[in-house]
């Protein structure tokens, strides 16, 4: 789910003073011994800590794939819970060093805040849950209902949009936390949930009753989700974007968390520029040359990501769909290391 709050004049002030101040974040990052990593306060299969206070999810992956390639431990993370109010703020201010929270990329946000997003991890977009009782099977049929939905947020003006669009009405139940506008739907006082399709899939396994709700076919909105650094300090930028273009070039070659030592001996140059046998791409973003191979080592490509996080053998259940490789019918593609 996004939850995706609006630029402000204020935030775009302190995107302007964060970017002078956000160069040698590596050095930082390094000094100081691990990554700072805004994420979200509790979104199963993307970021959520468990019963042990463990962290996991699929933007919780990027943030340990990062501390994987600098410091070759997954562990060297520290995870920052924000809410959508907070979430840009704590980034351009240096209280994070990078956000990845299931954060739609946009043109405002990439051109005023002073922020630059560093790839897509989770093609999504806007859905709508109901109960099975209501007897929908498509948005096109919920004129005149009461939806759910975050305030201050895109899903809200995309809500509007998509109703207004089909001649329809609809009464808004709004309310800032997360927190409350799943309570508000899970106590049945608002007959539609509205939020990226992901962030459904995941709330309504904390409803109370999971097996009563389901999720529409319809998708309203592109959002694509991804990590966001400050602007102003490239090399932290490009060390962000091509840990996650290594995973997927991992996937797409066939290299894994099982195999990956053994495929250090592969005749495949696209294989060993990987892996760092060929060539010196680590030193280019300030790392050493083995710096993918570490991300796969601990962390996966990004096909194990997904699939240990949100895919059809989780409780979550999601099929790969446009998050699959381009090769296979999907959006997912990485430039290539050479």
């Amino acid at each position: 789910m996004t939850s995706k709050i609006l630029p402000i004049v204020f935030g775009a002030a302190l995107g302007v003073a964060a970017t002078a101040a956000s160069a040698a974040t590596l050095d930082d990052v390094k000094a100081k011994g691990f990554v700072q990593c805004g994420s979200n306060t509790g979104l199963a299969g993307f970021a959520a800590p468990d019963d042990k206070g463990e962290w996991n999810g699929i933007d919780v992956d990027v943030c340990r794939a990062i501390a994987a390639a600098i410091f070759d431990d997954p562990k060297a993370v520290k995870f920052t819970p924000l809410t959508a109010k907070e979430r840009f703020t704590a980034l351009q201010t240096g209280e994070v060093d990078v956000l990845v929270r299931n954060t739609t990329w946009t043109m405002s946000r990439d051109t005023t805040l002073g922020l630059n997003f560093a790839g897509v991890n989770y093609y999504d977009g806007q859905g709508f849950m109901v109960r099975k009782s209501l007897d929908v099977t498509s948005a096109l049929e919920l004129s005149g209902a009461s939806v759910c939905v975050q305030t201050g947020t895109t899903t809200e003006l995309n809500l509007t949009d998509y109703f207004k669009a089909n001649g329809m009405e609809y009464k808004p139940v709004v309310f800032e936390k997360l927190e409350e506008v799943n309570a508000a739907y899970d106590a049945n006082r608002c007959d539609v949930y509205t939020t990226d399709a992901s962030g459904l899939y995941s709330i309504r396994l904390q409803l109370t009753n999971p097996g009563d709700h389901m999720v529409l076919p319809e998708i309203i909105s592109k959002e694509p989700l991804g990590p966001v650094v400050r602007q102003g300090d490239d090399q932290w930028f490009n060390l962000v974007r091509w840990t996650l273009f290594a995973m997927i070039n991992a996937e797409e070659m066939g290299v894994t968390m099982a195999n990956v030592e053994e495929m250090k001996g592969s005749d495949n140059p696209n294989v060993k520029r990987l892996l760092g046998v060929d060539g010196k791409f680590g030193e280019a973003i300030g790392l050493s040359n083995d710096w993918a191979a570490r991300i796969i080592k601990h962390v996966g490509n990004y096909g194990e990501v997904f699939d240990r996080n949100v895919g059809p053998n989780t409780p979550l259940g999601i099929a790969r769909g446009v998050n699959a490789l381009w090769s296979k019918g999907g959006l997912q593609y990485a430039p290539p290391i050479r």
